[in-house]
């Protein structure tokens, strides 16, 4: 019966090679003789693999974050021109517009009669082109009083004072 009890590490020879090491050691000396090799050696190359596919992952990514600052940036002075450009021809209409305003005023106080009945028929044109479902109240036109007095009687009626304004800006941009 004592046969069939015996392993390996009954028999007192064989502890006697375990002797110089210490019971961690002797533990992980275990596993590892447990562990296949092989299949230790394809993780290490699979970490590797993936370990090079995360850096060129990664330094892609580095270059299109890069990519992207340096068009952030160009589109970003686009956009300040544009903006600049915009707020230019804004300017621009809003002049258009008092000059317009103001010629609509001085046509309806020299000519009050004519200027009526055009306001009347372009207010009927709008009428026709528009649709039909959609009711029209009709629009009563806009008038600004000219204003009236000596320090105004020298200058010209069509004036605002702005014309070298709007000129100097048109040619500045040239």
């Amino acid at each position: 019966m004592a046969a069939a009890q015996s392993t390996p590490e009954s028999d007192t020879g064989s502890f006697e090679c375990f002797r110089n090491y210490t019971a961690p050691e002797v533990f992980v000396q275990g596993l590892a003789g447990i562990v296949d090799q092989q299949d230790v050696e394809s993780m290490i190359r699979a970490q590797k693999q993936m370990l090079q596919r995360f850096e060129k992952t990664n330094e892609m990514l580095t270059n299109c974050n890069q990519l992207s600052v340096n068009r952030l940036k160009t589109a970003g002075t686009e956009f300040k021109k544009h903006t600049a450009l915009l707020v230019e021809m804004k300017r621009d209409l809003d002049y258009i517009f008092k000059r317009i305003r103001l010629i609509k005023n001085k046509l309806s106080q020299q000519y009050p009669q004519a200027f009526n009945e055009a306001v009347r028929s372009s207010l009927a044109e709008e009428v026709i082109v528009e649709d039909v479902d959609c009711p029209v109240k009709p629009l009563e036109p806009e008038v600004v009083p000219l204003p009236s007095g000596p320090a105004h009687a020298d200058q010209d009626p069509d004036s605002d004072g702005n014309e070298t304004s709007i000129k100097n800006s048109h040619t500045a941009k040239e």
